[in-house]
């Protein structure tokens, strides 16, 4: 069986971003690999500059699904659910 092959889809600083972005595509069912430089996350972590860079990694043949989804993530334009049940009300997440 064959590796797949990872493309860069991004690039932001810091881990903890990088974090939510992964979180974000892998609840879309797409594979994500951060790749930072090894300075960058050791003894002290790097918050600024270009050893804050991590990079956002997808297989290549999800790299379009990955870009569509990290614009709509950047435009702000996320749909929310339609179904006003899908989320419980106050009362309810109280009463269990």
């Amino acid at each position: 069986m064959q590796e797949p092959k990872w493309e860069m889809v991004d690039s932001v600083a810091g881990e903890l971003q990088a974090e939510l972005l992964r979180g974000y595509l892998e609840a879309q069912g797409i594979p994500v690999y951060l790749s930072q430089e090894g300075v960058g996350h050791l003894v002290y972590p790097v918050n600024v500059g270009p050893l804050a860079r991590v990079d956002i990694l997808v297989p290549s043949d999800e790299a379009g699904r990955a870009r569509e989804a990290l614009e709509s993530y950047y435009a702000g334009s996320l749909e929310a659910p339609q179904d006003e049940n899908e989320f419980p009300t106050e009362n309810e997440a109280g009463a269990s």
